[in-house]
């Protein structure tokens, strides 16, 4: 039996979700979670296999919760299952641990057999996605940055690559730098001019990218990085 968690801010989709997954004999939707931060609470108690997430919620953002729970409970797998087929939204889900990211209109037997494939340790992607991913994301990628390049940028500016590469907003970053989100803002530009990309796409591959180096004691704030 896969056990389902169902979190979205949407009361109406959750129950719609439930009375259809419900219906097949291997699913038991265990919960419902109107925000990731809900989610958060309700998995220890009621051990979900796998947690249908959505992205945009308030209080706290399917991305981030997805991000929490991998960490917190790698055995749990998580399916988005989003409106919106943006890049970022794409990118940093996969980024944050999520197994597939699948959208709100796909038939109902599909979606119930990509969560019984997800159970089974595939990835699933909605049709169309990863051509998306190929034709946007992969020609801007760009070559690895050099550990000089690197250890060139201002201190703040690393943590707040740092943190575009995890997936945070501009509002999260700020909240964890203590500073402004205005003033994230400008980081951004900057470092986009500083390093001539284009978007923050770009900025988020290259800031994955910085992953091949270890960074010494202290952080990002030593401005030092030494090749693994």
């Amino acid at each position: 039996m896969i056990r389902l968690l169902l979190v979205d801010d949407q009361n109406l989709i959750c129950q719609g979700l439930a009375a259809v997954l419900d219906q097949e004999p291997d699913f038991e939707v265990v919960g419902t979670a109107e925000n990731g931060q809900r989610a958060i609470d309700l998995v220890p108690s009621l051990h979900p296999h796998i947690i249908l997430m959505d992205i945009r919620m308030p209080v706290m953002t399917g991305i981030e919760a997805t991000r929490l729970i991998t960490t917190k409970f790698p055995e749990i797998k998580i399916l988005v299952l989003s409106t919106f087929d943006d890049d970022l939204d794409i990118t940093y889900s996969m980024q944050a641990g999520a197994k597939g990211y699948l959208l709100k209109d796909m038939p109902a037997p599909e979606l119930a057999e990509a969560i019984r494939l997800t159970s089974r340790g595939y990835g699933q992607m909605a049709p169309g996605l990863i051509e998306k991913l190929l034709t946007r994301v992969v020609p801007e990628a760009i070559t690895p940055p050099q550990p000089p390049e690197i250890a060139q940028l201002p201190a703040r500016e690393q943590d707040v690559l740092r943190l575009i590469g995890q997936g945070h907003t501009n509002r999260e970053i700020a909240s964890q730098l203590h500073l402004a989100e205005g003033t994230v803002k400008t980081y951004v530009t900057h470092l986009l001019n500083r390093l001539t990309l284009k978007n923050r796409s770009q900025l988020a591959i290259y800031a994955n990218s910085m992953r091949q180096y270890s960074v010494p004691k202290g952080g990002m704030e030593s401005g030092k990085v030494s090749v693994v």
